[in-house]
């Protein structure tokens, strides 16, 4: 190694920032931990680590998808609080979440709801006691936050899934089945939607990294993202303006997060406002960004506010294929 190389790598080593090892992006001295999958009988946590469930036959609906699948379930002790609009103040919802990763009778969580509130109580989780007590969290929407911050901190695999106040449906039921029980191995996670869109034909293969738009701009530039080299990047949103989705898409742009990627999917954008005669579509937007990357790249797939969802790994390898629309997963992401 010469010197410039020598003190570039010293470099990042100072700095703690992510080292590519072959196709893994990691932490210094960390290795990706991967949970073990759902079995009937096992009990999963569930916690408010963001917004407010108002309504408290919620629970009961929530608990009832669960234990029809062969698990038991138990809440939070906090998860029922109200501060502001967030289920709890920091401290409370980092104890619930914390405390079911450090309870050795708890086998999964699962997040009640999204909203708002997880990047509060970045600071407050205990990566290195979740590391040594790994567990699927599951969640999708602010729970982005989560998954994007276990990844970088721990090494852990995380699940973009449904919550516990999701529309359960047959389609959103047996796809988390399928992956978070392992009854297929590797799967080939596959939409239902009719509204696929190919933006750039192909194939490409990366770790699987994203979430919901808005929450994952709001980790650019903190020390809670991944490094992007080489990753499927995919998003989804929910009642946004053109504009803003215009914005979050030139911060990624300007980030240098999308030169970064290998592959791109993008899921829907429920009830986000396009119309108008001096709005952008979102076709359009997607053109104007992501065309240009020139890589495989897909629209239109199911992962969503809306019922029909995947569950998705986050932080393993998968492949691509933009023309159908699928995403395969080339390596197993629970134990």
């Amino acid at each position: 190694m010469n010197r410039k190389s020598f003190l570039k790598n010293a470099g990042i080593l100072a700095a703690g920032l992510p080292l590519i090892t072959g196709n893994r992006t990691v932490e210094k001295f960390q290795s990706l931990i991967k949970p073990r999958a759902l079995k009937r009988g096992d009990t999963v946590g569930m916690c408010a680590p963001a917004g407010i469930i108002y309504n408290d036959a919620e629970f009961d609906k929530m608990k009832s998808v669960l234990e029809d699948m062969g698990l038991r379930v138990v809440f939070g002790k906090h998860v029922k609080r109200r501060y502001g609009y967030l289920a709890g103040n920091d401290e409370q919802r980092a104890d619930d979440l914390n405390g079911f990763f450090n309870n050795g009778n708890i086998d999964a969580i699962v997040a009640v709801r999204g909203g708002w509130g997880c990047n509060r109580i970045l600071p407050m989780l205990d990566y290195e006691m979740i590391r040594k007590n790994p567990k699927a969290l599951c969640g999708f929407s602010d729970i982005t936050s989560l998954h994007m911050a276990l990844y970088r901190k721990s090494g852990l695999v995380s699940f973009h899934s449904p919550h516990g106040n999701s529309v359960w449906n047959d389609f959103t039921k047996n796809e988390f089945r399928k992956v978070m029980f392992k009854q297929e191995s590797l799967p080939l996670l596959r939409s239902v939607s009719t509204n696929i869109n190919t933006i750039r034909s192909g194939t490409a293969e990366g770790i699987l990294f994203g979430g919901n738009l808005t929450v994952f701009t709001s980790l650019i530039g903190s020390g809670y993202m991944p490094s992007m080299n080489g990753a499927i990047l995919y998003l989804e949103d929910i009642a946004e303006d053109a504009y803003k989705i215009d914005r979050m898409f030139s911060q990624l742009s300007m980030s240098g997060i999308l030169a970064q990627i290998s592959g791109f999917a993008f899921g829907q954008c429920t009830n986000c406002n396009f119309t108008g005669s001096n709005n952008f579509s979102l076709s359009y937007l997607l053109n104007h960004y992501i065309k240009p990357l020139n890589i495989p790249a897909v629209s239109g797939l199911n992962i969503s506010h809306d019922p029909d969802n995947l569950t998705l790994p986050v932080g393993v390898k998968a492949k691509l294929d933009a023309a159908s629309g699928t995403i395969e997963l080339l390596e197993e992401a629970l134990v």
